[in-house]
């Protein structure tokens, strides 16, 4: 069973049906990405909308016998001799080995305009949004600790670079040296509103008046992840060692420590973007039929050994 049908949970379930295994995808229908009109950085999908890179894959899965389910996942409960899982609709699965790929919630600050421009012009990835912002106004409004990389990051691909502190305290002068010597500028003072204009950033003003003109605003989002079907099986969400908010831990195969279990994507790793998420999905997957093989293969040794 594979719990969510984002890059991960595709990728995965695309392996294990051509591993001739009986796959069963349930979509909640709420992706990461879902503001964001289109994926990049994804060989032969760079800039393909969302809804097409879905669509496209979904049809994949037909010529595999996976079963794509549309519905929310409540609960996982179980053991390693299999797991029943309860939907919202009321329905329930059964399943040898779980893998979830349910995704996070990104967590953004209380300013107002911000939510509404997530994924559009407020950004926070400079793999992701980069190149349609080279060259343009940036605005990087400091959050966490983080902040300072991610605004030297970004000037990689504009020199109109601006560091707005918000609540962050000053840089320390090893970080005011490596911003100065990129040219990033660094403004005081917390920021009150994204300021729009035809539906995108225009600018931020700060709490003394002053508006600042951007054509983008950068952000760091703290990931929530949509673990709470996991719970019941003693699974919570741990705090990232990138502080970037919370994820399952996992191995760097996907497998939790409740065996049977297996995490991909952004469910682990808030890092990941979709060919990120897609590679995590393939590896859990090729873990998954491995173990499968070694159960399948007992289970065989025994009835031979009855037999004899």
């Amino acid at each position: 069973m594979v719990i969510g049908g984002g890059s991960a949970g595709l990728s995965a379930a695309l392996m294990l049906g051509r591993a001739c295994r009986s796959v069963l995808l349930i979509d909640g229908a709420e992706p990461r990405n879902a503001r964001a009109e289109h994926i990049y950085g994804f060989p032969s999908r760079d800039g393909t909308s969302r809804s097409t890179f879905l669509e496209s894959t979904r049809a994949e899965l037909v010529r595999y016998d996976v079963t794509v389910v549309n519905g929310t996942v409540v609960t996982t409960a179980g053991t390693s001799a299999g797991f029943l899982t309860n939907l919202a609709s009321g329905e329930q699965t059964y399943a040898r080995r779980v893998l979830a790929a349910s995704g996070i919630t990104d967590t953004l600050p209380d300013v107002p305009g911000l939510d509404q421009h997530w994924g559009r012009s407020v950004v926070h990835c400079p793999y992701c949004h980069g190149w349609e912002l080279r060259g343009r106004r940036v605005g990087v409004l400091a959050t966490v600790p983080g902040s300072i990389h991610q605004a030297l990051l970004f000037s990689q691909w504009t020199d109109q670079l601006t560091l707005l502190l918000h609540t962050q305290n000053q840089p320390t002068v090893e970080q005011a040296e490596q911003l100065a010597a990129r040219g990033i500028r660094t403004v005081r003072g917390e920021v009150v509103e994204i300021v729009t204009m035809n539906d995108r950033v225009s600018g931020a003003r700060l709490v003394t008046g002053e508006q600042l003109s951007f054509d983008a605003i950068a952000v760091a989002p703290l990931a929530k992840p949509r673990a709470g079907l996991l719970a019941p099986l003693g699974l919570t969400p741990q705090p990232h060692p990138s502080g970037m908010g919370d994820h399952i831990p996992a191995d760097e195969t996907g497998r939790t420590a409740v065996e049977g279990v297996w995490v991909a994507g952004n469910l682990t790793n808030p890092n990941l973007n979709v060919l990120g998420a897609a590679n995590a999905g393939a590896i859990a997957a090729g873990t998954i039929n491995l173990d499968l093989i070694a159960e399948d293969t007992s289970t065989a040794i025994r009835a031979t050994r009855n037999e004899v």
